[in-house]
């Protein structure tokens, strides 16, 4: 069922994974799309194949640890389809596995440019767009290591627990005026980055990792897409500044 039709959904790292999942209920459910990604082929590959379907796509290039680009992303979306009604911020990346006293700067830098600064930009062009309509609803994507800890994942980890931190502060400032701000927190997902994973020679650490939930399996991106639009969806109304796990039971 169409429900969010006339609605304009913008989700970054829209190329594959969670991202384009998402890109694709959003268009199912009616809405305009635009998709977002540092990877300007594959993103824009996704999009016209969305449109070969039959739905209104936009796909644009953007490193969202540049905020310039970040800006001029949401402008094109704005441009384009004349408004933005939700917001899935989605892009991130791993950070190569060390302990803290061996973490070398250009991997902080990296991984906080696009994990933690990277969703603080793309909120506040966002919501600047938000504000002059008065309403909006932004699901920033955080991680089961924002609520937990993991050996030589630290720069990960204090990015993505910051991804809350900003989520629940901006969340307190908008809600009054409209817009709603969550975040959703994935827990192990078939997706580039477990492929990554395994390609690294971490196999035995996911298998160690998937023992742990009980429901047996890695997640689907597509159960990740579900969530997100329910928190932007008018059933979740009352629903603001929650981060909501979805982990098959790992956290527990």
């Amino acid at each position: 069922m169409k429900t969010m039709e006339d609605k304009v959904a913008l989700v970054t790292g829209a190329a594959s994974g969670l991202g384009l999942a998402t890109a694709k209920a959003f268009a199912e459910a009616g809405a305009a799309v635009v998709l977002a990604d540092w990877d300007e082929k594959s993103v824009k590959a996704a999009a016209d194949q969305l449109a070969a379907e039959g739905y209104q796509t936009l796909a644009v290039k953007c490193d969202v640890s540049d905020d310039k680009q970040v800006e001029e992303m949401v402008s094109k979306a704005v441009e384009t389809f004349g408004r933005l009604d939700y917001a899935y911020n989605n892009a991130g990346v791993q950070n190569e596995l060390a302990e803290a006293a061996d973490q070398t700067l250009e991997d902080f830098e990296r991984v906080n440019g696009i994990n933690y600064r990277g969703i603080w930009s793309s909120m506040k062009y966002e919501l600047q767009q938000m504000v002059k309509q008065g309403s909006g609803a932004i699901v920033n994507c955080s991680s089961i290591g924002g609520i937990r800890a993991g050996a030589q994942r630290g720069v990960y980890h204090g990015a993505k627990h910051g991804v809350i931190g900003l989520t629940i502060s901006a969340a307190v400032e908008y809600a009054g005026r409209g817009i709603r701000i969550n975040s959703v927190s994935p827990g192990l997902f078939q997706t580039a980055m477990s492929d990554q994973m395994i390609a690294g020679g971490q196999q035995e650490a996911l298998d160690g990792m998937l023992a742990m939930v009980p429901v047996g399996r890695l997640g689907r991106p597509e159960e990740i897409a579900s969530t997100v639009l329910f928190l932007c969806s008018d059933a979740a109304s009352m629903v603001v500044g929650h981060n909501l796990v979805v982990d098959g039971g790992f956290t527990i």
